[in-house]
């Protein structure tokens, strides 16, 4: 049955979902990348599309700003239609100086200053994950589309516009290599509910270096991004 933020029905949604922040990216991708597409979801405007790639179904899905927003569609994912994998495909600010714009970045850990973790009543800290299958077949699809990229730890902020001034060079000195807003608690999810999930983040800007691309180009423009997860079906 639908939920209060998705109208799709069992069976409508694939076993695999791409998740962009931004529901104008999932409808690019279903015009332009998958076939026999179906729209499923248009609640409050969070775009979500079933079809085929390469003959083997996959659906894709906005999930919003930041960990409260990824949390409710990928828990709804997971536990009301059967979803076993998402992968994020978002933007990020790169704060290693051999990243650039364009450049793919495969969050293998989350840190995070939110404080998501804390439903769960832990004695200690949760170190957020990827999924290792998931993980390593991104990376071979991407040697095998000859793609180039990193791997590592990236952290997920709650605060766009943050009140700290050093916040970046704090995480940069601990060898993070990018910030965005919802690996954390999409990997949190997937944790406590037995799925399993990845981001694969490109780079809309760099933090030290001052570049940025603009709007329309994160929408459109990252595709090799979009290849590598489409593979992942």
């Amino acid at each position: 049955m639908p939920t209060p933020h998705n109208n799709a029905n069992k069976g409508d949604i694939a076993k695999t979902v791409l998740m962009p922040g931004d529901p104008l990216r999932a409808k690019f991708i279903a015009e332009n990348f998958l076939e026999n597409v179906k729209q499923y979801n248009t609640v409050r405007n969070m775009f979500g599309y079933t079809g085929t790639y390469k003959g083997r179904e996959i659906s894709v899905q906005g999930s919003g700003m930041g960990i409260p927003s990824i949390s409710i569609y990928s828990h709804e994912l997971y536990t009301e239609y059967g979803v076993e994998n998402i992968i994020r495909i978002g933007s990020a600010g790169a704060y290693a100086e051999e990243l650039d714009l364009g450049d793919i970045v495969f969050g293998m850990g989350a840190c995070t200053d939110s404080n998501f973790a804390a439903q769960y009543d832990l004695p200690g800290t949760f170190a957020p994950i990827a999924d290792f299958g998931l993980l390593r077949h991104a990376v071979e699809n991407a040697e095998a589309l000859g793609i180039p990229y990193k791997v590592g730890n990236i952290v997920s902020t709650d605060a766009f516009y943050h009140h700290r001034a050093d916040c970046n060079d704090k995480w940069k000195s601990m060898g993070v290599l990018a910030v965005e807003m919802e690996a954390a608690g999409l990997y949190m999810n997937a944790a406590e509910l037995g799925k399993k999930a990845l981001c694969i983040a490109t780079i809309s800007d760099h933090i030290y270096k001052g570049t940025a691309l603009p709007a329309e180009a994160r929408e459109k423009t990252f595709t090799d991004m979009m290849k590598i997860a489409l593979e992942l079906a």
